[in-house]
């Protein structure tokens, strides 16, 4: 039924709690795991004065996010499972959602950040912005499950 399951990832502890439902779900169906990671780069404008600066601050984050990537991987294919990764620049729900679309997903794994209330609609969810969107099933884990 599940021939690839995107789980988008942000570098934190909480986003990989979801890895080994997975993990999981990637054995019982055979799946393919794509990771896939938004790097987060400031707006050009920001740095208006020193150009130079905003090209180095966005090329350290792009390689931060490919050496976690990396690592990423490695841990999942010695661990046996069949994986691939994706970092991209943008709107983090808009680009899961292109990623999902553009890999043919069939599913995208997530940790929620288990906010409520003030917080939530303070940061607002992801989450919840993916799921309303999504045209493909979504598998939420939330982090006190692990």
């Amino acid at each position: 039924m599940y021939k690839k399951i995107l789980v988008p990832l942000d570098g934190s502890p909480l986003a990989e709690t979801v890895l080994p439902h997975a993990q999981a779900l990637a054995k019982s169906e055979g799946a393919e795991i794509v990771l896939l990671r938004v790097a987060v780069t400031p707006n050009e404008n920001l740095f208006y004065r020193n150009p130079a600066e905003g090209r180095q601050i966005t090329k350290a984050i792009e390689e931060e996010a490919l050496n976690y990537m990396e690592t990423e991987v490695a841990k999942l294919q010695n661990e046996g499972t069949k994986v691939t990764a994706i970092t991209r620049d943008g709107t983090i729900p808009d680009t899961i959602l292109e990623v999902a679309e553009e890999t043919h997903a069939d599913v995208i794994a997530m940790s929620t950040h288990g906010r409520a209330g003030i917080q939530r609609w303070l940061k607002g969810s992801v989450a919840e912005e993916v799921v309303h969107d999504s045209h493909i099933p979504v598998m939420l884990v939330h982090p006190s499950l692990n």
